[in-house]
């Protein structure tokens, strides 16, 4: 049996200011830098080890990714990049502060853009576009490699993890809104006969 890692990467400067970051190349706070070396002891206490990681075309995915490994004292690891790992683009909310956006546009109409499965915000991604492209990422790059025996990492973002967490653990609509993925925190499966099975609480 593998091991498939999930790791949203640590915390950005745009987390910190409360901004809708989607596609926006931001970079690591010093709490981020050290949420992935956290990581990376982690994985290690847990005697994981890693092949092959896979990461989005984001800054913050790549820099958590590279931390976290260089922690691990991984050398020879084989790094693929995807966009279709990013995160959800946020169209219009992008660089808005989350609650100045709430007070012009009320507290419901934001929910609904954040958290909603099928609703985009103006110009932007559904968590359900997003699956559409993160889904397929999975099943034709990520777990071949499962299936060819080997442990892998995905350092991404909170929607694009969130949809990946919905298809493997066969999460409802209704359900994974309600999915809260913490940064810097691994999410261990073991993958074995094409199924997954969470590790941990």
């Amino acid at each position: 049996m593998k091991k498939l890692v999930l790791l949203r990467h640590g915390e950005s400067q745009w987390n910190l200011e409360n901004r809708f970051t989607g596609w926006t190349n931001v970079d690591l706070t010093e709490k981020g830098e050290e949420e992935a070396r956290e990581a990376g002891e982690l994985l290690n206490q847990e005697a994981i080890k890693f092949s092959v990681v896979h990461t989005s075309l984001l800054q913050r995915a790549n820099r958590t990714m590279e931390i976290c490994i260089d922690q691990m004292g991984l050398t020879k690891v084989s790094k693929k990049f995807d966009w279709r790992l990013n995160e959800r683009h946020y169209g219009g909310l992008q660089g808005l502060n989350k609650a100045e956006t709430a007070e012009k546009h009320g507290d419901e109409q934001v929910l609904i853009w954040r958290r909603s499965y099928d609703i985009p915000p103006p110009g932007g991604d559904s968590l359900k576009t997003t699956a559409e492209r993160t889904i397929p990422c999975l099943l034709e790059c990520i777990e071949p490699e499962l299936q060819q025996q080997h442990n892998c990492l995905v350092s991404a973002h909170g929607n694009s993890l969130r949809s990946i967490i919905m298809h493997i653990e066969k999460l409802s609509p209704e359900d994974v809104v309600n999915l809260e993925i913490p940064t810097g925190q691994p999410r261990l499966y073991e993958f074995t006969d094409n199924h997954y099975q969470k590790l941990g609480d």
